[in-house]
Order: structure tokens, then C-alpha cells, then sequence
């Protein structure tokens, strides 16, 4: 297993190390998932999500490059600004989602899913046009995230260059004595930065942070808490939520494809999913009387048991949420049948599950 920059902070500090991705990582800290997550939804958590991939891709055909294999329009980002976007295959299909940085008007930098980070670089490698170099930079590169409501404070304290950035927005700045590029980016549902920097940079980024934020309750936090937070603010997780078989156009993600480019990747299949040619929604379900995991099946509610009863989907994510205090999970249903009531199957008996609007948790104040 790999191991990040900062595998030896983590272990000094008590966190308890699981295998992800092929990689070391914290799974929580001696204070718990719980504290971890409300410390982000009130205050800051700093994350090591050094895992993640960075794929540079530059030159004079760069921009052509990024508009043939990414769904989002790369051609609107000015240098400086970062979108979300997918990576699709011919038949419409996800092979991830990603954040694309334009850090020059002929640079940028896509950060990928760690568990698709090889696929990923091959797969622009292999569909590249035009006049572009493409470099794999995830081994010289870490990546740490700090998010919260006071994230922005602690941050200006530490890099004051920072508090211009909007949401989105993306900068060199030196970052309590470490050259980063900075993003006010996230995987949380809060306000936060993400920064990324050299390997050999990133402990003493990581103290740094953790000093300049300790009088305001920031503490380091673990996977856990950041998938209790991403589906808190239903955010898609791939493998779970997303994959070679999901539209984007089933998982509420068609404001992230630009149909104004057929050349892209995936158009025709794309254009008819937005016409409707799809099967699946995903939504958002409250559930009573256990915490459904990746996997349950969700049933039309009324039907027989489940030997019997008609089974209209599964769900994809499911946890429970420590801000509403209740099961919550995603689920991919059969369209026609997506406003419930709903059963999912736990454990070998069906709990009631409502429909919910999305996101389950809105960004506090």
C-alpha cells in the first residue's frame, strides 16, 4: 500500500490507519467520526485527501484537449477559476468526476478519484487532440483540505492572499511559508480551500494549519468523517453513486454536461439521456429503524416481502446523519416509480423509508 507525505503526522497522532484506494489513510482520529464531523459543520477540520490524483495537461491544444474529453465546458474557465466535470465513455457512462483548474490560459490541472487515477490518465492520454503535453503529477503532489465556517479566517491568518478567492476560484499563494496553488474548493457542503503543493512541502503545511487553527477549534479529520459529510450534502461518490453504467442525466448531474460540442466524448449518448433516455433517478431517502448500506435493495412500498414484493432500486450510499440525527441514504430507483413510498431491505427486513429533498443538510450559517 502506498502511503502519503503525511502517513507518519497521522500516526503520531493517534489516527487509525485502513487501506483506500491502494493507499494508508486515516479512517478518524482518538476524537471520534462524530466530533470530526461536527467540528467541520461548526467549526474546521483539516483533511489529508493526498490520495487523490493530478493530471497536467498543457500547451497550445490544451483547451481543445479538456473540451473533447471533459463534459463541462473547459473553454469558459479563465486562468484562475476551477469546475466541476465528468469523464464520459462513448454510451454516456462515467469514468469519474473531477475538478478542472485553469491555472494558465494553456495549463491545467484535473484532479481525479484516487481509486481512478492510472484509468483516468491513460484514458486522456489515449483520447488527447491537438497539441498537448500531458504529465501525470500525483506523485510529486500532495493535497490538503481544509473545511469549515471559519476555515476562511484561519486561512486568511495564515495566507491573507486567500480571502480574494471566490468559490471556485484558484491562486499561487504561499501558504504559511509553502508555494501552494489554492483552491476554494471541497468535498463537505462547506466553505473551505483545498491546496495543493509538493510532497516534501506538505508536513510543514500541515503543522502549520493545525497551529494557526487550533484557538479556533480545528482539528485533523479522518474518511469517515468526510463520507458522513459528502452525503450529508449529497455529494456523489464514484463507485457508489457514479460508474460506467450511470448517466449523468440519473444522478442529477446534467448542469455539468455542455452539449455544445459534438465532438466530445459521449455526445450522442449524452443528448439522448437529456431527452429523456434514461431509467434511474437518484434520491434522497430518510429511513426508520436502521442505517441502510451500499447495496440495499429499495422496494415499492405495500408489496408482499421481500420474496415477493417488487424491487424498484438499491442504495448506493447510506450512513448515519450525526447533524438530523437519522439514517439517511442516496438511492438509484426505476423512474417511473421515483416519488415512493419507499422500503429498503435491512438486514432481511423492510424499514420504512421516506422520499427527502436534496441535499440532506444545507451549508450552515
Amino acid at each position: 500500500m502506498k502511503r502519503t507525505p503525511l502517513y507518519e503526522e497521522h500516526v503520531a497522532a493517534g489516527a487509525r490507519m485502513v487501506e483506500f484506494a491502494g493507499w494508508q489513510m486515516p479512517v478518524q482520529y482518538a476524537s471520534g467520526v462524530l466530533a470530526e464531523h461536527e467540528a467541520v459543520r461548526t467549526a474546521a477540520g483539516l483533511f489529508d485527501v493526498s490520495h487523490m490524483g493530478e493530471v497536467e495537461i498543457a500547451g497550445a491544444g490544451a483547451e481543445a484537449c479538456c473540451a473533447r474529453i471533459f463534459t463541462n465546458d473547459a473553454r469558459a474557465l479563465e486562468p484562475g477559476r476551477a469546475q466541476y466535470s465528468l469523464i464520459a465513455n462513448e454510451r454516456g457512462g462515467l469514468v469519474d468526476d473531477i475538478i478542472v483548474y485553469r491555472l494558465e490560459r494553456e495549463r491545467f490541472v484535473v484532479c481525479v478519484n484516487a481509486s481512478n487515477a492510472a484509468t483516468d490518465f491513460a484514458w486522456i492520454v489515449e483520447h488527447q487532440t491537438g497539441h498537448c503535453t500531458i504529465v501525470d503529477r500525483s506523485e510529486a503532489t500532495a493535497l490538503v483540505a481544509i473545511q469549515g465556517p471559519k476555515a476562511a479566517s484561519i486561512m486568511k491568518r495564515l495566507a491573507p492572499a486567500s480571502a480574494d478567492l471566490p468559490r471556485f476560484g484558484c491562486a499561487r499563494i504561499d501558504v504559511g511559508g509553502a508555494e501552494a496553488v489554492v483552491a476554494r474548493t471541497g468535498y463537505t457542503g462547506e466553505d473551505g480551500f483545498e491546496m495543493f503543493v509538493a510532497v516534501e512541502s506538505a508536513v510543514a503545511l500541515w503543522r502549520a494549519l493545525l497551529e494557526t487553527g487550533a484557538t479556533d477549534g480545528l482539528i485533523p479529520c479522518g474518511l469517515g468523517a468526510r463520507d458522513t459529510l459528502r452525503l450529508e450534502a449529497a455529494l456523489p461518490l464514484y463507485g457508489h453513486e457514479l460508474g460506467p453504467d450511470v448517466s449523468p442525466y440519473e444522478v442529477r448531474l446534467g448542469w455539468a454536461v455542455k452539449l455544445n460540442r459534438p465532438d466530445m466524448i459521449g455526445y450522442q449518448a449524452l443528448s439522448r439521456a437529456k431527452a429523456g433516455d434514461v431509467r434511474r433517478r437518484l434520491i434522497g431517502l430518510t429511513i426508520d429503524g436502521g442505517i441502510a448500506r451500499e447495496g440495499a435493495s429499495v422496494f415499492a412500498a405495500g408489496d408482499e416481502g421481500p420474496a415477493g414484493g417488487t424491487k424498484v432500486g438499491v442504495v448506493t450510499s447510506g450512513t448515519h446523519s450525526p447533524t438530523l440525527g437519522r439514517a439517511i441514504a442516496l438511492a438509484l430507483v426505476e423512474r417511473d416509480g421515483d416519488k415512493g413510498p419507499f422500503e429498503v431491505e435491512i438486514r432481511g427486513k423492510r424499514r420504512t423509508a421516506s422520499v427527502t429533498g436534496l441535499p440532506f443538510c444545507v451549508k450552515r450559517a
